[in-house]
């Protein structure tokens, strides 16, 4: 009998495969170092493979791919219902193994090696935010034991760094003073890569026509526009506009019962770095629909009229997700209703 399916419980070092025969027997459960699954597996007639999508995941499916095997990825968390009892690699495995072939499992599309450069550079450019949030904290709070207040917005922090570094003096002792000043350099260091990051990803967007095309949408800028195609591709692994809102956590909790609707908060699930920058870039369109409302959508004005801007910024979002998807999908650049 020929195997049919098999289960991959990736790791770093030692992988577990677990494979079934045609009539569902179990051909072997097995762990494999990693310098062995690639000639294991190109003695095997071609398969179906399932593997969670995890670490190195979208790296193994395009290596068995290239084997000749239909390779499928699955959220971590719909695998696990799938588990008989315990947690071991050889319980895991079986489980995905089962997993991948039922019908209405939901896959995850096998990123390229291009999306995971970019997927990398956002990545590393959040980390870099990060450090710096926390740098500015911690620069303000050594200055506030010393009495030394620092107004709220990191451009105050800036100016603060660029007067240490042509000789200001503060009127703290100079052993805290001489830390200070090398907190103020690590920030102005980690503003001047955070910003070489922000010129390469543009760059490169400029080079991808789906990126252009997201870019017609308003409120979508190159970084955005380039996470979303990064994370998702053309966006054909969506079955329509509102799973891929509620893949990123855009659309309310459905707790009804009974008959009787009842939603609530977004669910917040799903990609939470894609949620944020939209989220974001809808937040600058309202600030800038208060300056200039002359220029802004009615539709978005009406919205503003009715709720609170935060919940208005992240209705925008919703929609921005959903057309963001229909651009992806259609391949044509967005074209703004007429209101006549």
């Amino acid at each position: 009998m020929q195997i049919i399916t098999i289960g991959v419980d990736l790791a770093k070092n030692v992988i577990q495969v677990h494979g079934v025969y045609e009539d569902g027997s179990v051909a072997f459960n097995k762990p494999l170092r990693r310098a062995q699954m690639l000639p294991f597996f190109a003695k095997l007639a071609p398969c179906l493979i399932g593997i969670e999508a995890c670490a190195s995941s979208h790296y193994w499916a395009r290596e068995l791919t290239t084997l000749g095997h239909e390779v499928k990825l699955m959220p971590a968390t719909y695998v696990k219902a799938y588990v008989k009892r315990g947690k071991s690699d050889a319980a895991d495995a079986a489980a995905i193994c089962e997993a991948v072939t039922r019908p209405s499992m939901r896959f995850v599309a096998i990123k390229t090696e291009d999306q995971q450069a970019i997927l990398s550079q956002h990545s590393v450019r959040q980390a870099l935010i990060n450090q710096r949030t926390q740098l500015v904290n911690m620069i303000r709070g050594l200055l506030a034991e010393f009495g030394i207040i620092i107004p709220r917005g990191i451009d105050h922090l800036r100016r603060l760094a660029r007067e240490m570094q042509v000789g200001e003096l503060l009127e703290i002792p100079e052993s805290a003073e001489d830390v200070i000043a090398l907190l103020c350099d690590q920030l102005i260091d980690l503003d001047l890569r955070i910003a070489r990051l922000d010129k390469t990803i543009s760059e490169q967007a400029k080079q991808d026509e789906r990126i252009e095309l997201l870019r017609t949408i308003p409120g979508i800028g190159p970084l955005t526009a380039s996470a979303i195609v990064a994370t998702i591709g053309n966006g054909r692994q969506f079955r329509s506009a509102r799973d891929f809102a509620a893949w990123i956590g855009l659309t309310p909790l459905n707790k009804s019962s009974g008959g009787k609707q009842v939603l609530g908060r977004i669910s917040r699930m799903g990609n939470q770095y894609l949620r944020k920058l939209l989220v974001n870039g809808m937040a600058s369109r309202v600030r800038a629909a208060k300056t200039k409302p002359e220029r802004a959508d009615p539709w978005m004005l009406s919205l503003l009229e009715r709720k609170p801007v935060k919940l208005a910024a992240v209705a925008m979002a919703n929609k921005t997700a959903r057309i963001a998807w229909a651009v992806l999908t259609n391949g044509e650049p967005y074209r703004e209703m007429s209101t006549t």
